[in-house]
């Protein structure tokens, strides 16, 4: 009889506990928010070469470089994409198992992607002769 009342207890989905429920909201929310971020790098990542090829026609300004910075917003964008579902899964399942610890790891590397970007921006921004800022031809 015991082993009978056992099994149709372990049959029965158990209902999960409102706590829990708010975690897995929190992580899905907390995902939604990298994905938003990683779509934003490749979005940036992408108008820093176009507004470096959109420029006047007759502005006496080669291409540059700018094209490997947008390149590197992209390609960071698309790692933060990548990972971002790789950690979400990764929670979901310390959650599930009651074994969750934060990770700092990567607070710190996403911290360190976005401070080097940042860095190139400030970098390329004031690398730009001023002179050739003054060369806009309205049409």
């Amino acid at each position: 009889m015991k082993a009978n009342g056992e099994a149709s207890e372990k049959e029965k989905p158990r209902k999960p506990s409102s706590d829990r429920v708010r975690e897995h909201l929190a992580n899905e929310r907390t995902y939604l928010a990298w994905m938003r971020s990683g779509i934003a790098l490749m979005g940036f990542g992408v108008l820093i070469v176009r507004l470096r090829i959109l420029r006047p026609p007759l502005a006496p300004q080669a291409p540059g470089n700018g094209w490997k910075l947008g390149l590197a917003f992209s390609l960071v964008g698309l790692l933060t994409v990548m990972l971002s579902g790789q950690h979400y899964l990764t929670v979901r399942r310390d959650i599930d198992e009651d074994t969750y610890e934060p990770a700092d790891r990567w607070v710190i590397l996403s911290s360190l992607a976005v401070i080097l970007l940042g860095i190139g921006v400030v970098y390329y921004v004031f690398t730009v002769p001023l002179d050739l800022l003054n060369t806009v031809i309205v049409e």
